[in-house]
C-alpha cells in the first residue's frame, strides 16, 4: 500500500491533489521502525548479556541489512552512470555514501530520477544510530527514548518552518523524519513487552478510522492557508500520517478481517509487497511526471500503443495500468533473477 501511494503520486504529478506519496514513504518509515526495532529488541533480548553479545548484536543486522538493500541500490547506480543519466554522475559520492537527501538539503535541489533515494537515505542514517541506541539504553528508558526521537522531529521540523528554511529541508532531513522511526519503535515495545495492551489497542479498526480521519483534517486545513507550503504541510503533516502509519500497523500485526484482510493476504498483494523494493527503485526511472522527458522509450511506447486505440489515452486509469505493469515487469525480473538469490543468503546470518 505504501509504495502504490507513492508510484501513483509520481505519476499523477499536478493531476492529484493529495499528498499520496509524502504519505506513502511515511508509512514506509513506521513500518521500517516496527520491524527493525523488534528485530533489535528480540535480538539484544537474546544476546546482548552474553560474551561477545554487542558484536553478534552488531554484525547480524548490518549484515543482513546490506545483503537485503546493498545490491540492488549499487548496481542501479552503476547502471545510471554507466548510461550518463544525469545527475548520477555529478553527484557520484553522495549515491554512494546514501547522503542524496543530503544534497538535496545543502542544494535546495532535486535530483531527477534518482529524486526517491533521498528515503532510502534516510532509512540508512537511521541504520547508523538506531542499533547502537536500542541496545544501550534500558528496556524500561525505550519509550522515552521513542518519544524523544517523536518531539525531536516534530520540533526540527517547526524550526526549520520558523526560521523560513525552504521546505524541503525539512522533508529529506533525517532528524525531521524521526517521529515516524519513533511512532514504529513505540509500537515494537508495545508489542514485544506489553502484548495484551497492544492486542487491546488494535483488535479493531477504530484507532486506524480515528487516526485517518485526523490525517484527513490536517491535510484539508492546509488548503485553506494561501501558501502551498504552510505549518500545517511542514510540521504537522508528517505526524498525522506517522500516527496513521501506526495504527495501520498495529492493526495489521494483530490482523484485520473482512475485505481488508482479504486484500492484504491476496496472493496478489503479498507477492507486490515481496517485490516492493524493486518497485520503489525502479518506478521513476519508468515515469515520473515530474522529469521525465517525451523522448523517454516509455513515453515513445505508449505513445505508439495509444495511437493504435486512441479511446484509452484519454483515460489516466489505462496509462497507470501501463506504467504499473511494466515497473512490475522490471521489478519482478529484479526480483528472481538478482534479488532473491543474494537475499536467500541471509539465512546463513540468523538472530
Amino acid at each position: 500500500m505504501a509504495v502504490l501511494l507513492v508510484l501513483v503520486d509520481h505519476w499523477l504529478a499536478e493531476r492529484n491533489k493529495l499528498p499520496l506519496g509524502p504519505l506513502g514513504v511515511t508509512i514506509f518509515f513506521v513500518l521500517s521502525g516496527f520491524l527493525i526495532s523488534r528485530i533489535l529488541l528480540s535480538s539484544k533480548d537474546k544476546h546482548g548479556k552474553r560474551p561477545g553479545g554487542l558484536g553478534f548484536y552488531l554484525r547480524t543486522f548490518y549484515i543482513r541489512r546490506t545483503l537485503r538493500i546493498f545490491p540492488l541500490y549499487y548496481l542501479v547506480i552503476l547502471a545510471l552512470a554507466l548510461a550518463h543519466i544525469p545527475p548520477v554522475r555529478e553527484t557520484l559520492a553522495w549515491n554512494l555514501l546514501y547522503a542524496t537527501n543530503l544534497y538535496i538539503a545543502s542544494h535546495q535541489s532535486w535530483m531527477g530520477s534518482i529524486d526517491h533515494f533521498w528515503s532510502l537515505a534516510v532509512e540508512e542514517q537511521v541504520y547508523l544510530f538506531f542499533p547502537l541506541l536500542l541496545f544501550f539504553v534500558p528496556r524500561r528508558h525505550v519509550v522515552l527514548t521513542m518519544l524523544l526521537m517523536i518531539t525531536g522531529a516534530v520540533a526540527s521540523r517547526y524550526v526549520l518552518f520558523a526560521t523560513g528554511q525552504p521546505w524541503m529541508v525539512g522533508y529529506v532531513s533525517t532528524i525531521c523524519c524521526l517521529d515516524a522511526f519513533g511512532l514504529g519503535g513505540l509500537l515494537a515495545y508495545l508489542f514485544l513487552y506489553e502484548r495484551d495492551r497492544f492486542e487491546k489497542l488494535f483488535q479493531n479498526s477504530a484507532l486506524v478510522v480515528a487516526a485517518l480521519l485526523a490525517f484527513v483534517l490536517v491535510v484539508a486545513y492546509a488548503k485553506t492557508y494561501p501558501e502551498v507550503h504552510n505549518i500545517q504541510t511542514e510540521v504537522w503533516e508528517r505526524l498525522a500520517g506517522s500516527v496513521l502509519g501506526m495504527t495501520l500497523v498495529g492493526r495489521s500485526a494483530v490482523g484485520f478481517t473482512g475485505g481488508v484482510k482479504w486484500l492484504f493476504e491476496h496472493a496478489v498483494c503479498r507477492y507486490l509487497g515481496q517485490i516492493s523494493y524493486g518497485l520503489y527503485i525502479f518506478h521513476n526511472f519508468v515515469f515520473n511526471a515530474y522529469h521525465t522527458p517525451v523522448s523517454h522509450p516509455t513515453v515513445q511506447l505508449w505513445n505508439r500503443l495509444a495511437a493504435l486505440f486512441p479511446p484509452g489515452a484519454d483515460l489516466m486509469v489505462v496509462k497507470l495500468f501501463f506504467l504499473f505493469g511494466l515497473t512490475t515487469l522490471l521489478a519482478s525480473a529484479s526480483w528472481h533473477l538478482f534479488e532473491k538469490p543474494i537475499n536467500s543468503l541471509k539465512d546463513i546470518f540468523s538472530y
